[in-house]
């Protein structure tokens, strides 16, 4: 039986509240990602924000085949017992071994555990998607983006990035916002295949996203007001419900990078495959 350990990036807290308001924590998001393709890998959750976090069920870390880092509203640099619990948790999976995968916030707890800096971005906020990510030489011989094209776009939402990768750290892609949005990183006797955007993320997710931050939108001038991000949204939802929608696919500017699921998800299918399995 093959087993993953995903850590939840948020604390029970922020879990709960993204309950109370109709939303999936990113640990749920991952799970649903991940098991819509290998339903037969159980998936088990540590919540590394929390004091007392530990193991499900009396396992160990050689019981899993593998560990994956979630999202997190977080911090990387914040020097809190929810950040440096869950960078010393992602520690302790390293020097077991385990093959390890992370987005976003994995990402940058993983440069941040190998001696590298996160900062916040001084371009604000990269958030709905991730435009012309561009692979290079690297990214494109590596097995992670065996199923993407050199360049693509991504769904995503974030403020921090890293800004100076760790000693041994292989960067694989690119952008015009952020230049690390992939990297291979060494960490103890593993290595991290971590991206800074969320390819576990779909349409409903970035739905979600424009609601839970509307207001923090139209104020960082991604909208001009309500009516305009409403308008947007509602073409997001109308996308998700129907992704053969060409029309509605082109005034939004995706295409499969983002509507297909195998083709979104290509990293952590790659990941498994190459690692897990």
């Amino acid at each position: 039986m093959t087993r993953l350990l995903l850590m939840e990036g948020n604390t029970a807290a922020k879990c709960s509240l993204m309950h109370e308001l109709g939303a999936r924590t990113s640990s749920e998001i991952y799970i649903e990602a991940i098991a819509a393709h290998y339903p037969d890998i159980v998936l088990e959750l540590l919540h590394g924000a929390d004091e007392g976090a530990a193991i499900p069920n009396g396992r160990t870390w050689g019981d899993y085949a593998g560990f994956v880092i979630t999202g997190s509203a977080l911090h990387a640099y914040d020097p809190e017992f929810a950040v440096t619990n869950q960078i010393a948790l992602l520690t302790e999976a390293a020097e077991a071994g385990l093959p390890i995968f992370g987005s976003c916030w994995g990402l940058q707890i993983a440069a941040m555990a190998a001696g590298g800096e996160v900062a916040f971005n001084s371009k604000g906020r990269e958030v709905g998607f991730a435009r012309k990510i561009l692979l290079n030489e690297a990214g494109r011989a590596h097995p992670m983006f065996k199923g993407k094209a050199p360049v693509f776009d991504a769904a995503c939402i974030h403020y921090d990035e890293v800004i100076r990768m760790p000693e041994g750290a292989t960067l694989l892609a690119s952008n015009a916002h952020s230049e690390i949005q992939a990297a291979v990183i060494p960490l103890a006797n593993s290595e991290v295949w971590a991206v800074q955007y969320h390819p576990e993320f779909d349409l409903r997710q970035l739905v979600q996203l424009y609601t839970l931050y509307a207001e923090d939108m139209i104020r960082q001038g991604f909208f001009a007001d309500m009516a305009e991000l409403v308008s947007y949204r509602e073409k997001l939802e109308a996308l998700a419900a129907d992704p053969a929608n060409a029309g509605l696919a082109w005034q939004l500017g995706v295409d499969e990078d983002v509507l297909d699921d195998r083709t979104r998800r290509a990293e952590i299918l790659a990941w498994i495959e190459a690692k897990v399995l």
